[in-house]
């Protein structure tokens, strides 16, 4: 990990103190953080072992405790299995009704043709991955309930929820399957793929890296997600399959241009989308070129708002190094903030440190600093607050989450050393000023 003098920069930095929660295993989280009604974080710390899988957690910011939950196997139902590990969750947890909803997905890959891929060959005679689970955590019971399986053992990598009408959503890995669970009926319905063959497709030929964000209109129940093509579908639960927008879509100018065939990008998809319901409308993040856009179904516009980058990056006119953009992205508790974090360019004795050009998977190009970047969206105001070091003067690095405590505090998973080796856990920083 690369050291900065801490005398020189901590003084007018945020603060990241990282807190060990007792997984020695824990590897990189992505989404899977969420500040809950009774002012815990919840937050999974995901496994790349064939052994143990991902590891469930609640840190209460009052007490500073962190306690233990489960294990995202066990309350799968799979501990006398034998089968590779529910290794990680990929989403946020989505408070309803007492419960937080979640999903799991695999944590190990097996490398098939230069590509990670869903593994075929289980080692030690261990049994292939069984298939993500969508799973709801009583916050009053302390019990976790198993609500369904993914089809064709897919893990679950993308999920949303409608709340009024008690559905869950959801996008598999590798395929890309399109699945949809009526938390009424217990009914699970596999609507199909997404976008050719997803992640499991022929770079070149059937390849799509898949939609990682999806958005539900409160108003009517329709559910919205991208393609690395930059189209927009929406689905409804009413209606039989995906149906393609035919009057908007994302191939914007400024976002770049993108092969949608090959893998090192998140193309024209969106990052990050959230509803926002004083407007009516929906605001996303391009995650490559950083770009803030507001999204209207009904009248199926997009208009880009404001380039929400590091003002570092704003000046350099750089892409985020990590080559899929951050996820970072999420509205504050006052519900008008936007709370983002991103990346920053480094600079050494005056020049630009510069990352590789292009890589074949979602992952960092090169150094960078992380920055805290709020946006207001009612008056538009922009505030970049600063690059974000641990008290060492280290950096924290692949940070693809987000929580906003009740205490102001920003919460997120981030890479550090603890006992001679990095892993990631959970990271608080200062509350910033907005």
């Amino acid at each position: 990990m690369t050291l900065i003098n801490a005398t020189d920069v901590l003084s007018s930095s945020l603060i990241a103190t990282p807190f060990y929660s007792g997984f020695p295993l824990a590897h990189d989280t992505y989404n899977a953080i969420t500040a809950a009604s009774d002012g815990n974080i919840y937050y999974v710390l995901c496994s790349e072992s064939y052994d143990t899988g991902g590891q469930m957690y609640a840190y209460n910011p009052v007490t500073g405790q962190t306690e233990w939950i489960a294990g995202l196997t066990d309350i799968c139902g799979e501990k006398e299995a034998n089968a590779i590990p529910q290794g990680k969750s990929h989403v946020r947890f989505y408070e309803h009704a007492g419960k937080l909803y979640f999903a799991t997905h695999i944590g190990v890959y097996e490398m098939i043709d230069g590509m990670e891929r869903l593994p075929v060959t289980a080692p030690d005679g261990k049994q292939l991955y069984p298939g993500g689970h969508f799973l709801a955590y009583d916050l009053a019971t302390k019990t976790v309930e198993d609500l369904a399986i993914a089809p064709d053992g897919e893990g679950i990598l993308t999920m949303t929820i409608d709340r009024e009408r008690g559905h869950l959503y959801g996008i598999t890995w590798p395929l890309g399957y399109f699945i949809h669970l009526d938390l009424n009926t217990r009914v699970l319905k596999n609507v199909g793929l997404v976008s050719a063959r997803g992640e499991a497709g022929i770079p070149g030929d059937d390849y799509r890296v898949l939609c990682r964000s999806m958005l539900v209109d409160p108003r009517d129940g329709s559910v919205y997600l991208s393609t690395a093509e930059g189209d927009i579908y929406t689905y409804h639960p009413d209606q039989e399959g995906l149906h393609k927008l035919t009057n908007v879509d994302l191939r914007l100018d400024y976002f770049g241009k993108y092969d949608p065939t090959h893998p090192g990008s998140m193309g024209y998809n969106w990052r990050k989308i959230f509803w926002y319901a004083p407007e009516e409308v929906a605001y996303g993040i391009h995650g490559n070129s950083g770009y803030l856009f507001r999204f209207d179904p009904r009248h199926q516009t997009i208009e880009l708002v404001e380039r929400l980058t590091s003002e570092p990056s704003r000046k350099s006119g750089m892409f985020d190094q990590f080559s899929y953009g951050y996820l970072g992205f999420q509205p504050g508790p006052d519900g008008e903030t936007i709370y983002y974090l991103t990346g920053g360019p480094v600079y050494i004795d005056g020049k630009r440190l510069k990352g590789a050009d292009q890589i074949a998977k979602g992952a960092a190009k090169g150094l960078e600093n992380l920055h805290l970047v709020t946006f207001h969206i009612p008056t538009r105001h922009y505030t970049d607050h600063g690059p974000i070091f641990y008290p060492d003067g280290s950096r924290p690095t692949y940070v693809n989450s987000i929580a906003i405590g009740a205490d102001g505090a920003v919460y997120t998973l981030a890479r550090f050393d603890h006992d001679g080796h990095e892993i990631q856990d959970l990271v608080r920083i200062d509350r910033p000023m907005v």
